[in-house]
């Protein structure tokens, strides 16, 4: 049977269906949406199907019946009545300015006027011009319009390292976008989509009528590929494939639905002959990540036991950001369960989705904060990978000391990461979650809080931190019966205690035993 090929980097709806491309049907989602809102906000990371959706959208308005022979919203849609529809996107290219930001927004109006057969009557005023060409497309049409934007929050996003530009080009976009309420009365539907969500008073004052749809169950699987999806769709051409091992590379995403897969990471793996690789990853670096890192001395192990509050769904600020609340919005957090608080309000417990990004990120991080050779951290990784596996504790001593020893002096003295305590716990902590283990930073457990746990297949090692003789790291992890939570595993423990010495740069004392209940 000839199978369909794959939409890698297509995500213009009439080309998936005209040529015979595999689609995953999400128009009983997209009449949901239509049916429920007027106007909407959807946060998804990037590459995760939000073009797509919302040009199918664009084709279920403009009433393209044949594109949707099969498909759930065939029998449910008025093919009949086809509405003007005015799209706006900010995904492709990279805006420096608000002097870029405003070329760009006359060029896209201009794109739609021309689609329309529309001439707005001030070319040069962007405010003006939108709105002359909403009212204009209401007249023609006779028929309320559509207003589809995509990646709203780019412009700024592409410049959040730097707040004077960024804020610059925010007003911009405030300018564009307060266009959309004070055109109620000609609107049939607004739909934007975006990486963030700015806070209420910034990018959206203006549309407090805006439905955020991003952490809704019945959206959660609007954008991504479930597992059903993966099992039944795409399994002609998974024949072979290890299926609980690319749910571990891949899956994990969960916006309050089912967890889904980067529909990035799926077809790429299976057009590269099933090699697992850094697929989604790559096509960006959060370099903007790393300065935040450094600039808020941010103790890694905190990475593996994140909770917010609602602050989750509203709260990308340029003047005040959030580390972790960015790494949910950016992909590099999902979301692990949700909780009452005690005292009202829900509590979201965020984890690294998958192992993709937790290598990927990890990697990222180590490069950045100590400088390490490519080659020389390869080698370390697979020296401490091998160690924790076979339990050689000497072997992984040995290659914690040839870790600090690889990173340059003068990375210590220019490198504002490394000059505070949490320093040496977070390398460790960041090259052990990079090696694809189970990491727990800031264990909390009923006999105390462990600095660090690592659990391997047959193996489980309990790490205690000190620095500059602070105390005894072994001793603690006896006095406080640390490994008492675990027994019940049936894997052998091990207790290790560091001290570093900030003199020396290095470790200064280590001591193990094997735990004997």
């Amino acid at each position: 049977m000839q199978l369909k090929k794959l939409p890698i980097g297509i995500q213009t709806f009439s080309d998936i269906r005209k040529d015979d491309y595999v689609y995953v049907d999400k128009t009983d989602i997209a009449f949901n949406l239509i049916e429920s809102y007027r106007y909407a906000f959807l946060a998804r990371p990037r590459r995760f199907g939000k073009s797509l959706f919302l040009d199918t959208l664009r084709n279920i308005f403009e009433a393209k019946k044949e594109l949707f022979k099969g498909l759930a919203i065939e029998d449910k849609w008025d093919w009949d009545v086809s509405y003007p529809v005015i799209t706006i996107s900010f995904a492709n290219g990279r805006i420096d300015s608000r002097e870029q930001l405003d070329k760009k927004i006359i060029s896209i109006l201009e794109e739609n006027q021309h689609s329309l057969g529309i001439e707005c009557k001030d070319i040069d005023s962007t405010d003006i011009c939108f709105r002359d060409l909403i009212i204009k497309a209401r007249q023609k049409y006779n028929q309320n319009v559509v207003i589809l934007v995509d990646e709203y929050d780019k412009p700024i996003l592409d410049n959040i390292d730097e707040p004077t530009i960024a804020k610059s080009v925010r007003d911009g976009l405030v300018n564009l976008y307060s266009v959309i309420k004070g055109s109620d009365e000609y609107i049939k539907f607004a739909f934007l989509t975006g990486v963030s969500k700015f806070t209420k008073t910034s990018l959206f004052s203006g549309l407090n009528n805006l439905k955020d749809i991003s952490l809704q169950k019945q959206y959660g699987d609007i954008c991504g590929y479930s597992q059903n999806d993966v099992e039944t769709t795409f399994k002609p051409y998974l024949d072979g494939v290890d299926m609980q091992e690319l749910k571990s590379w891949y899956n994990g995403y969960n916006f309050l639905g089912s967890d889904m897969y980067n529909p990035f990471d799926i077809l790429l793996f299976i057009d590269n002959d099933f090699q697992y690789s850094n697929y989604w990853f790559s096509t960006g670096t959060p370099t903007f990540l790393m300065k935040l890192i450094e600039k808020n001395n941010y103790f890694l192990p905190n990475l593996t036991n994140i909770k917010v509050d609602e602050k989750i769904l509203d709260s990308f600020d340029i003047d005040n950001l959030d580390l972790e609340v960015i790494l949910y919005q950016s992909g590099y957090l999902t979301i692990d369960k949700v909780t009452n608080q005690a005292r009202g309000g829900l509590l979201y417990h965020l984890k690294v989705p998958n192992k993709e990004v937790a290598q990927s990120l990890s990697d990222h991080i180590i490069d950045f904060i100590t400088s390490t050779d490519t080659t020389k951290r390869l080698n370390i990784q697979n020296t401490i990978y091998q160690a924790l596996e076979d339990a050689d504790i000497k072997q992984f001593e040995s290659s914690i000391t040839s870790m600090f020893a690889t990173i340059p002096h003068q990375n210590y003295t220019s490198s504002k990461i490394a000059q505070y305590e949490g320093f040496y716990a977070s390398v460790i902590f960041i090259y052990l979650q990079s090696l694809g283990f189970q990491i727990i930073g800031e264990d909390a457990k009923s006999e105390g809080r462990i600095d660090l746990t690592i659990i391997t297949d047959k193996n489980i090692y309990i790490i205690e931190f000190k620095v500059d003789g602070k105390g005894d790291a072994l001793q603690q992890i006896k006095d406080n019966n640390y490994a008492l939570g675990y027994t019940n595993q049936n894997k052998d423990i091990y207790l290790v205690g560091i001290d570093f010495d900030t003199n020396k740069r290095n470790v200064s004392k280590f001591e193990w035993e094997k735990y004997q209940s």
